[in-house]
């Protein structure tokens, strides 16, 4: 039997990740093959209305591998949970759709990137958007909190899926909208576990 992945393979998962999106929080052009910044927006075809009311600073560290917003729509008064926010453009999207009736939460674990998103942050006029250093693994709300939670391109970074979606639903209010944009493997995985771990966050 395959044996499950240690406390060491974890560190080196969250090593990696934080390595390679520290580097992405400075600009995300270059580490990527999906589109970013505001043509990675235009591309993912997000609301051009939308994409208007973003600072040209703000819209360029956009990077994220679809548009979880068309999955459904952001209601005013909604409170938005954004799993992975990294720079924080989705989160402040999610603001602008849920006005100052809602609120928007973005939560990472890559201190550059919560630090790009607080910056990004200071260029729009909302004071109804926080962000916070954590997992999906373990979401620091109580519970039945959220009308929505979103993700881009980050569930399948995170190593115990099952305590993910756990905690998701956790903090998602009975009837919310759970609303995923990602990536998932179409070819063979890799057989070797030290092969998948050093891919991990390829």
């Amino acid at each position: 039997m395959e044996p499950l992945i240690t406390q060491a393979d974890l560190e080196q998962i969250t090593a990696g990740i934080q390595a390679k999106y520290s580097r992405v929080a400075e600009s995300p052009e270059g580490h990527f093959k999906y589109p970013t910044g505001r043509a990675g927006l235009e591309a993912l075809k997000y609301d051009t209305a939308l994409i208007d009311k973003l600072p040209d600073e703000v819209a360029a560290s956009y990077c994220g591998v679809g548009n979880p917003f068309s999955l459904d729509e952001i209601r005013r008064g909604d409170a938005v949970l954004d799993i992975g926010c990294g720079a924080g453009v989705d989160t402040i999207l999610a603001a602008i759709m849920t006005g100052p009736e809602g609120k928007a939460i973005g939560v990472d674990i890559v201190p550059e990137m919560l630090q790009r998103a607080e910056a990004n942050l200071k260029k729009v006029d909302l004071h109804h958007v926080t962000f916070q250093e954590a997992t999906g693994e373990h979401l620091p709300f109580p519970d039945d909190q959220f009308d929505v939670v979103i993700s881009n391109g980050v569930i399948n970074l995170i190593p115990d899926k099952d305590a993910a979606m756990h905690e998701i639903l956790r903090v998602m209010k009975a009837g919310g909208r759970l609303m995923i944009a990602d990536q998932i493997m179409a070819e063979a995985t890799l057989k070797s576990l030290k092969d998948r771990l050093s891919n991990w966050f390829q």
